[in-house]
């Protein structure tokens, strides 16, 4: 372990699990440990910065300090600038002044000092603000060219033409660049872009929760949006009907998918971008929040030779992850599995993966026809959409298949009822159902700013009295406040809370037509099911998240 990672432990300005991150992004993207830093999202902007001072005992440069005009214009490519994280403030006797985002990069100062003949006097910056000043410098060489960041007139981006030269041109390249880059560091899921009138508006979704970002003129929007179709193979002319499309690019050296979706509108067309990071998003089982008492039911069914294992809860809750995981779990040499989705978010090598089509009649129905001819041991089905998709996947799950699949229901026992209502006979369903896990994504408080203080919590009666904390008892909970490091809602990151359904004898002698599922769940309750707000409590008990956002999130169910 370096000096810096036992100095940043030491400061609690990151956690083991947080340095566990930062390691798996070193050894995905070999980078040094400063990038790794606020690549993994654990520590970024000024808290990396007065970290990386303190540490490294060199001033931080001032607002002021900043350069009103480009120094040595032309001398260092912005590319050098950019990738190294550096940037000249000032040139005087004693050296040069390099603002630096990581003072052990050795290579970049003594690059700049050679080029310069001069010594460099190192001062930290934040990557974000070395690259708002590199963007100034090359808008300012811009305009000096006579380059203008404007757009025509609306009459003149209809010329779809004249719209794609604006879109390739330099201006909206760097904003689309930056909003891709900002959306990375912030550790954002979806990027919307909203076109009303008079105005554009950008927000980013981060954990869960939807944020505005400073946007550019309204006169851009249709430049910005033709630039991200053009991006992820989409017609720039087709402005009446909705598109999807997917790109994968390089940000900062590391891949991103991009999965994006357009919608005409009023004011123009909407679009929103899924960022699927394929290093931040590693499928570990036991990262993903689990119980112990469920991650054992779950690992005892994946090891099954047959059987149905449903994931449920709302969009955005989580799913396909858990499944992804569990496929991972399952991803082994004599192992033949096949997973048809809509769309692929997770692409995991060594399991066959196809895309829905409908379009061109390529359902889920019709391609899991097809994999029972591919002698498949394990299937997932991206949804059970129909009674078709959802008969035939029964039949897979008692004929020799472990099938995986979603559904979209607010808790797990709810699936049972859900697939009886959609056709699927009693007896085949109780003879082939292994378990079902119901779940929600919970916001973690931020360890940086997040406060103890001793409390009740707000839970029903029966959640409190299940844990055995009188209703009046008080305990140590923690409060969301906010700082740099969590964009000031006082979270970060997300993990699950769960409930899983092991179908036991019990469970199944109840599954007949007309069974209420909160009959199954009673019975579930009491052989020892967990439910999601149980689970939920427990977390605050622990310190990772606050009764407000369980509530927020699962007292509705």
């Amino acid at each position: 372990m370096s000096e810096l990672e036992d100095f940043l432990l030491e400061r609690k300005l990151i956690s083991k699990s947080d340095l566990e991150k930062v390691k798996h992004v070193q050894n995905e993207t070999g980078q040094p440990l400063c990038s790794a830093l606020r690549h993994s999202s654990v520590l970024q902007g000024s808290a990396l910065a007065n970290a990386i001072a303190e540490f490294y005992e060199i001033p931080i440069i001032s607002s002021e300090e900043w350069p009103v005009t480009p120094l040595f214009s032309g001398k260092f490519s912005n590319a050098f600038l950019r990738d190294s994280k550096v940037f000249p403030i000032a040139d005087t006797e004693d050296g040069l002044l390099l603002a630096m985002a990581d003072p052990s990069n050795t290579y970049a100062s003594n690059a700049v000092g050679m080029a310069i003949n001069k010594p460099i006097i190192p001062k930290i910056a934040s990557a974000e603000d070395i690259d708002a000043a590199i963007e100034r410098s090359m808008r300012d060489q811009d305009q000096g060219d006579g380059m203008v960041e404007t757009v025509p007139s609306d009459d003149m981006a209809e010329d779809v033409e004249h719209l794609r030269d604006i879109a390739l041109g330099t201006p909206v390249v760097r904003l689309v660049n930056q909003l891709l880059q900002d959306a990375v560091h912030s550790r954002a899921t979806d990027i919307h872009i909203e076109p009303f009138n008079g105005r554009l508006a950008i927000r980013m979704r981060v954990d869960g929760m939807l944020r505005d970002v400073r946007s550019p003129p309204a006169h851009m929007g249709k430049a910005v949006v033709s630039r991200l179709k053009i991006l992820s193979g989409l017609n720039i002319a087709e402005r009446r009907l909705p598109q999807d499309g997917r790109a994968r690019i390089k940000i900062d050296g590391r891949p991103l998918d991009l999965r994006v979706a357009t919608m005409p509108a009023i004011h123009g067309e909407t679009m929103v971008i899924r960022l699927l990071d394929n290093v931040r998003r590693a499928l570990d089982l036991s990262k993903l929040g689990f119980c112990d008492k469920d991650e054992e039911v779950l690992l005892k069914c994946l090891s099954s030779s047959h059987g149905l294992i449903i994931v449920t809860g709302p969009t955005g809750s989580g799913k396909t992850t858990t499944l992804a995981t569990a496929l991972s779990l399952l991803n082994e040499s004599h192992r033949k599995i096949l997973t048809v989705e809509d769309p692929i978010e997770y692409e995991l090598d060594g399991i066959n993966q196809t895309q829905t089509k409908p379009s061109i009649g390529l359902s889920f129905a019709t391609v899991l026809r097809s994999f029972l001819r591919h002698d498949p041991d394990v299937i997932m089905v991206g949804e059970m959409r129909d009674n078709e998709t959802a008969g035939i996947g029964v039949h897979a799950a008692l004929t020799g298949h472990l099938v995986l699949t979603t559904l979209h229901t607010n808790t797990a026992a709810g699936a049972v009822t859900r697939l009886l209502d959609m056709g699927v006979d009693a007896y085949l369903l109780a003879s082939s159902l292994r378990c079902v896990i119901g779940q929600r994504l919970v916001r973690l408080v931020c360890q940086d700013c997040s406060e103890t203080y001793n409390g009740t919590p707000d839970f029903p009666q029966k959640i409190l009295d299940e844990a055995g904390l009188s209703p009046k008892a008080k305990q140590k909970l923690q409060r969301a406040k906010g700082c740099d490091r969590c964009f000031g809602t006082g979270y970060s990151d997300r993990v699950v809370i769960s409930e899983v359904l092991d179908v036991n004898e019990d469970i199944r002698a109840l599954i007949q037509p007309g069974v209420a599922a909160g009959q199954i769940e009673q019975i579930a309750r009491e052989n020892g099911m967990t439910t999601m707000l149980s689970d939920g409590l427990q977390k605050c008990l622990d310190g990772l998240t606050t009764p407000e956002e369980i509530n927020r999130v699962a007292l509705d169910m």
